[in-house]
């Protein structure tokens, strides 16, 4: 029986990372929206998001 090696999966999730300043840790993906949650922060406004408290 020979021996038989799988290839690696591609990763998915963080390897896009935001698309504003490329950080790949805290990213937002809800909505499709791709955005670091620093990002997201300073950016909701204008998205259209609204801060409930």
């Amino acid at each position: 029986m020979p021996l038989v090696i799988k290839e690696r999966q591609q990763w998915k999730g963080r390897m896009e990372g935001c698309q504003a300043c490329g950080r790949r840790r805290g990213v937002v993906r809800r909505y499709s929206l791709h955005l670091c949650r620093q990002c997201f922060r300073d950016n909701a406004r204008t998205l259209g998001f609204k801060k409930y408290s």
